[in-house]
C-alpha cells in the first residue's frame, strides 16, 4: 500500500543513560497542520479499504440485530422506589427510570431526549435517601466531564445545574436532600497549567446553592492525581471518605461521627491495601477489604469505637476463601429478621452467589440456580427487606435482572429480562487453560458455533490483563457476530486482571508487566497447538490498556498472528504520562521519570519496538478523537512507526472518529465501529461471514 507521507525526525533522547529514538513526535500535536494534513490522508486511506470489505454489509445487519438487543440495569431502592437504567430494541441510550410502589413507570432521564444527535451520554446517578430527589451526571461529545445536574423525582423539575468539573464525582446523600458531598475538581485558575484534569477535592454542598460557595471537607494537600470517595449513611450520623492516588490499588480511609465533632479520622492511612468500608442500618461498620487477604474478605468493627478499627480487633463474616474472589454483597434479612449476606465470589472468571451469617458463624446456603455467567451487583433496600437483586449476563443473556429471596435461597426468579432484538446464535463455551512460559496456567473461555467442523478456523484472541479488571462472561455482540459466521471467539483471564484477586493483578503490573503479554502470546500458541486455528487464521484485539497488550503483541511476536485491532490504545510507554490521564495510571505501570522504571517500560513499549524491514500483521487502530483518557496521539505515532517499517503487504490502518470518547456511545456509532473491526480481522482470517 502507499501510504500517506510521515517524515521521520532525527531525534533520539539520552533518558537516564537510554538513548530514545522519538521520530514522530510531531505527530502528538493534533492542531499541528501536518498532523491535520496526515490524520485526514489517513481518513481517506481507511474510509476506502474499509468500505470495501466484502464481509462488512454482512457483520453490520447481524451487529444490528444484535446490538439492538435491550439491557436492563440493576434496581438501586429507596423507600419503595427502584430507580433502574434500560435500553429497548430502537433507542440509541438506555434511560434511568423510576418504577413507583404501585408500579407505576416513569423516564427521569432520556439521553437522547437531552440531545437528539445522541452524544449525549448519562455517566452516574444517586438517588437521595428518601428517594424523592436524583442526581446525575452527563457529558457530551465523549469528553467525560460529567456536568452535574438535581432533579425532583415526583415532578421531574430541574433543581439545579449543571455544576461542572464533576468527572469521576460520587455523590452521598444526607437524609431529607439538601444537602450531598461529592467530588469537585478545582478551578482551572487555581492549578498549575495542564493540571486542570486533576486536583480534585470532597465538598458539602447545598442543593439550590452557589457550588463556589461549598464547604470544603477533605484533600486539601493531597496528591494531584488523587481520586476520591464518599459515602454516608441512611441515618446522616456518619460520613466515609476514601483516597486513593490515580489507579493505585490501596486505599486511605477516614470516619467522621457527624452527629459529634464531624472530624474524619484515620481508618487506614498509608497501607497497602484496598479498603470500602461503610455504616448500614444495623449501625455496625462494615469493611470489604484485601488487607490480609489478597482475594478479600468481609469483617465488622464499631464505628464509635475506633479500638475496634485495628485489624487484629475486626470480627470476620465472610473469610477469604481458598477459590474465589469476594467481589460484591448485599445485606439482606434472615427468616429471623437478622442481617445475612448475599455474597458473590469469582472462581476462575466465573461467578457463584452464597449466603452468609453477619454474626461470622459460616456459610448459610449456595445459590445453586445461578447458572455460569457474571453478576454485575446485587442490590437490596437500605432500610431491609427478605429480597435482593441480581444483575446478570453471560455470552448469549444480554444484561438481566433476577430475583433472589430469604425464603428459598438456593433458588432464583427473572424480575426483568432485557428484551432480544433478533436470534441470538446458537453457543458452545468451552474452558481450556494454557501455559504460560514461567509455568502460570491461564483460563481461556473459548466460544464458537454449534456443529461447526472440527478444523482450525478463523479465530479472534481478545484480553485486557490490567488494572485488577476481572473479564467475566458478557453478552457481547461482536462475538456472537464473529461466531455466527463461522469463527471462533477466545476471551483470555491474564495476570493483571482480578480474576484471582490482588496477587494475580500485581503479578501483572509494574516490573512483572511482561507477564501479561507472555501469557497472552502462550494463549495464542495454546489455541494453534490445540488445533483451533492457525497463525494465519489468528487475530488479536483489544481496547485501552488492552490495545497496549495487542500492541505488544503485534511488536514481540510479528509472526503469531494475521490481523490485529488495537483499539484507544496505549503504545508510546515513555511519554504516556505527559498527555491524558497518563499520570494516574504510574503506579500500574511505573514512570519514565525513574530511571529503572523507565527500564521496565522500554522493555515492551511497542512504540519503542519497532524494527523496520519485518513483516508485521494487518492493523486496525481504531481511535476516538474525543477521548480525553488516552490520547490518540499514541495510535498516531505507532501507525506511522509501522507503516515505515513494515516488509508486509497487509495494510497498516488508522480509523478516526469524531464527537465519541472513551467510554460510553450511542448504538449505532457501536455497529458502525464494530461492523469495521469484524470486516478488517474476517478479510486478514480468511473468514467469510454469510450474505447480508
Amino acid at each position: 500500500m502507499r501510504y500517506p507521507e510521515a517524515p521521520r525526525l532525527d531525534l533520539v533522547e539520552d533518558l537516564h543513560g537510554h538513548s530514545v529514538a522519538d521520530p514522530y513526535r510531531w505527530l502528538e500535536d493534533a492542531d499541528d497542520p501536518r498532523t491535520a494534513a496526515w490524520a485526514a490522508a489517513q481518513d481517506d486511506l481507511a474510509a476506502g479499504l474499509l468500505a470495501g470489505l466484502p464481509g462488512r454489509p454482512a457483520f453490520a445487519a447481524q451487529l444490528t440485530e444484535l446490538v439492538r438487543s435491550g439491557a436492563v440495569g440493576l434496581p438501586v431502592w429507596r423507600h419503595g422506589r427502584a430507580f433502574s437504567t434500560r435500553r429497548d430494541p430502537g433507542q440509541e441510550h438506555a434511560v434511568l427510570r423510576v418504577t413507583e410502589p404501585d408500579g407505576t413507570v416513569r423516564v427521569l432521564v432520556d439521553p437522547m431526549a437531552l440531545d437528539p444527535a445522541g452524544t449525549t451520554t448519562l455517566d452516574a446517578w444517586s438517588p437521595s435517601w428518601e428517594g424523592d430527589r436524583l442526581a446525575y451526571q452527563v457529558s457530551v461529545g465523549g469528553d467525560e466531564e460529567s456536568q452535574l445536574f438535581v432533579l425532583d423525582v415526583g415532578t421531574g423539575e430541574l433543581l439545579e445545574g449543571p455544576v461542572d468539573r464533576c468527572r469521576y464525582s460520587p455523590v452521598a446523600w444526607l437524609p431529607g436532600g439538601e444537602e450531598l458531598f461529592y467530588v469537585r475538581r478545582l478551578a482551572p485558575e487555581l492549578v498549575p497549567a495542564g493540571e486542570q484534569q486533576f486536583h480534585r477535592r470532597v465538598w458539602r454542598h447545598r442543593v439550590g446553592s452557589d457550588p463556589d460557595a461549598d464547604v470544603l471537607v477533605h484533600g486539601e494537600g493531597s496528591d494531584a492525581a488523587t481520586y476520591f470517595g464518599a459515602r454516608t449513611s441512611a441515618d446522616g450520623r456518619w460520613l466515609v471518605v476514601s483516597a486513593s492516588v490515580g489507579t493505585a490499588p490501596r486505599d486511605d480511609v477516614w470516619l467522621a461521627d457527624l452527629a459529634g465533632d464531624g472530624v474524619l479520622r484515620e481508618l487506614q492511612v498509608g497501607v497497602d491495601a484496598q479498603l470500602t468500608a461503610w455504616v448500614p442500618r444495623d449501625g455496625r461498620l462494615w469493611l470489604h477489604t484485601d488487607r490480609d487477604a489478597p482475594r478479600s474478605r468481609l469483617v465488622v468493627a464499631d464505628p464509635a469505637d475506633p479500638a475496634t478499627w485495628a485489624p487484629s480487633a475486626w470480627q470476620e463474616v465472610v473469610p477469604q476463601q481458598p477459590d474465589g474472589v469476594l467481589s460484591d454483597l448485599a445485606l439482606v434479612d434472615g427468616p429471623d429478621g437478622g442481617v445475612q449476606v448475599l455474597a458473590v465470589h469469582a472462581v476462575d472468571a466465573t461467578d457463584r452467589l452464597s449466603l452468609w451469617a453477619a454474626d461470622g458463624s459460616g456459610r448459610l446456603a449456595q445459590v445453586t440456580d445461578l447458572r455460569p455467567g457474571s453478576v454485575s451487583g446485587v442490590s437490596a433496600p437500605p432500610e431491609g427487606g427478605t429480597t435482593a437483586w441480581v444483575g446478570f449476563t453471560d455470552y448469549a443473556t444480554p444484561p438481566s435482572v433476577l430475583r433472589w429471596d430469604t425464603a428459598d435461597p438456593a433458588a432464583l426468579t427473572s424480575h426483568e429480562q432485557a428484551p432480544v432484538a433478533g436470534a441470538v446464535p446458537a453457543l458452545q463455551v468451552l474452558e481450556t487453560h494454557a501455559t504460560s512460559p514461567d509455568g502460570t496456567p491461564v483460563h481461556l473461555f473459548v466460544l464458537s458455533g454449534t456443529g461447526t467442523p472440527d478444523t482450525p478456523r478463523p479465530t479472534v484472541l481478545y484480553g485486557y490483563g490490567g488494572f485488577n479488571v476481572s473479564l467475566t462472561p458478557a453478552y457481547s455482540a461482536q462475538a456472537l457476530a464473529w461466531v455466527a459466521a463461522g469463527g471462533v471467539w477466545v476471551v483470555a483471564n491474564l495476570r493483571g486482571g482480578s480474576e484471582h484477586g490482588e496477587e494475580w493483578h500485581r503479578a501483572g503490573m509494574r516490573e512483572r508487566k511482561q507477564n501479561v503479554f507472555d501469557d497472552f502470546a502462550a494463549a495464542a500458541g495454546h489455541l494453534v497447538a490445540g488445533g483451533w486455528t492457525t497463525p494465519a487464521q489468528l487475530a488479536v484485539m483489544g481496547g485501552s490498556n488492552g490495545g497496549l497488550l495487542v500492541g505488544a503483541m503485534t511488536t514481540q511476536h510479528p509472526d503469531l498472528v494475521a490481523a490485529v485491532v488495537c483499539s484507544a490504545p496505549l503504545l508510546d510507554m515513555v511519554r504516556y504520562e505527559l498527555f491524558g490521564l497518563g499520570r494516574t495510571w504510574n503506579d500500574e505501570y511505573g514512570t519514565a521519570a525513574d530511571p529503572t522504571e523507565l527500564g521496565w517500560l522500554l522493555g515492551y513499549s511497542p512504540y519503542h519496538r519497532v524494527v523496520e524491514g519485518t513483516g508485521y500483521p494487518a492493523v486496525l487502530f481504531t481511535t476516538f478523537e474525543s477521548d480525553t483518557r488516552v490520547d490518540p496521539l499514541h495510535a498516531r505515532k505507532l501507525a506511522a512507526a509501522l507503516q515505515h517499517a513494515t516488509s508486509a503487504e497487509a495494510p497498516i490502518v488508522l480509523r478516526r472518529e469524531l464527537s465519541v470518547g472513551h467510554g460510553a456511545r450511542a448504538v449505532s456509532r457501536t455497529v458502525g465501529l464494530a461492523a469495521d473491526q469484524l470486516a478488517f480481522l474476517a478479510a486478514h482470517t480468511g473468514l467469510t461471514p454469510p450474505a447480508a
